[in-house]
């Protein structure tokens, strides 16, 4: 159990922190999570195009047109990520 006066120190200390510095946090979180789940996603979606396209070689238009549009939505996702980062960091 905290005591009272433990209870204090830490919201002292969370009072003190600049807003600033937690949107800076949360900018860099924002962009460093959604970066690595967009590289992760096109990485895996790539694999799995070459793949099938080794196995099927007659069907690799139709496949490159689905690959393509399939990263241009997962680029998205990281492009959003960007926004918000931008946005933590300039409103506050």
């Amino acid at each position: 159990m905290m005591t009272l006066f433990q209870v204090h120190a830490v919201l002292e200390a969370a009072a003190s922190i600049d807003p600033k510095a937690l949107a800076a946090i949360g900018a860099g979180l924002a962009i460093g999570i959604a970066g690595c789940g967009a590289t992760i996603g096109m990485g895996i979606a790539a694999g799995k195009a070459l793949e099938s396209a080794s196995r099927q070689p007659e069907i690799f238009g139709k496949l490159q047109t689905m690959l393509l549009t399939a990263i241009v939505f997962m680029e998205s996702v990281a492009i959003y990520a960007l926004v918000v980062a931008l946005l933590l960091i300039f409103t506050f």
